[in-house]
């Protein structure tokens, strides 16, 4: 007897495989989502998919441009500036946290970390680079012991890993992990911080010139 796959399961699995898509790089900014051509894809009736694009568009990576066409979203310079913005504020936060509650196995963990993306920027592994950098930052948010920073952090999280993944200046960010993680290990609040706000200071002027070819302020600016 063949399963049936449940509506919700299906909803999420479409979900998950368009976001993964569209943070990768093979959905561009401005590629249609056509409801009927993604449900014969997928095997599935038109339902799911459409669940699915709403909360894509609920995310942030995805937009009704009409009634019948439905877009990757084209990030502007705006978009990506807030989105620093709140990075700045929490992830600085949390790295001052961090330097005060890690334990020697979590350090251990973030050493883990920093060895896969140094054998990932090696090989140029775009994808390994950005899951693994995607961890690194949420295993210090998980070390910051704030359940309600991580909530927070949440809604917008896909988005920075999508812009994150713009970023193709990968061992100057492998070093500034490697400093990060250095100072944190060192028990120093105020050195974490420093280090999280030169880091994250650093990745929005990057990805501003891969996205725009323009240099800006900081988004603090």
């Amino acid at each position: 007897m063949t399963k049936i796959e449940p509506l919700g399961a299906v909803r999420e699995r479409v979900l998950a495989t368009l976001r993964q898509e569209i943070i990768a790089g093979r959905l561009r900014p401005g590629d249609r989502l056509v409801e009927r051509e993604l449900a014969e894809r997928f095997g599935v009736s038109r339902v799911p998919v459409r669940e699915a694009i709403r909360a894509l568009v609920a995310e942030g990576f995805v937009l009704f441009e009409s009634a019948r066409r439905t877009v990757v979203r084209r990030l502007t310079p705006t978009d990506v500036k807030e989105l620093f913005e709140l990075r700045e504020a929490l992830e600085v936060y949390a790295a001052g946290l961090a330097a005060d509650r890690a334990t020697p196995e979590a350090l251990a963990e973030l050493r883990k970390l920093l060895e896969s993306a140094a054998a990932a920027t090696e090989a140029g592994d775009a994808e390994t680079i950005t899951d693994v950098n995607t961890r690194f930052h949420d295993r210090i948010l998980a070390l910051a012991g704030n359940s309600l920073l991580i909530s927070i952090m949440e809604p917008v999280d896909g988005r920075l890993r999508w812009l994150t993944r713009r970023n193709e200046e990968w061992p100057q960010l492998l070093t500034e992990h490697r400093e990060l993680y250095e100072a944190i290990a060192s028990g120093d609040p105020d050195r974490a911080r420093a280090h999280a706000l030169s880091h994250v200071r650093a990745n929005y002027e990057s990805t501003v010139r891969h996205l725009f070819g323009e240099d800006t302020e900081s988004p603090a600016s």
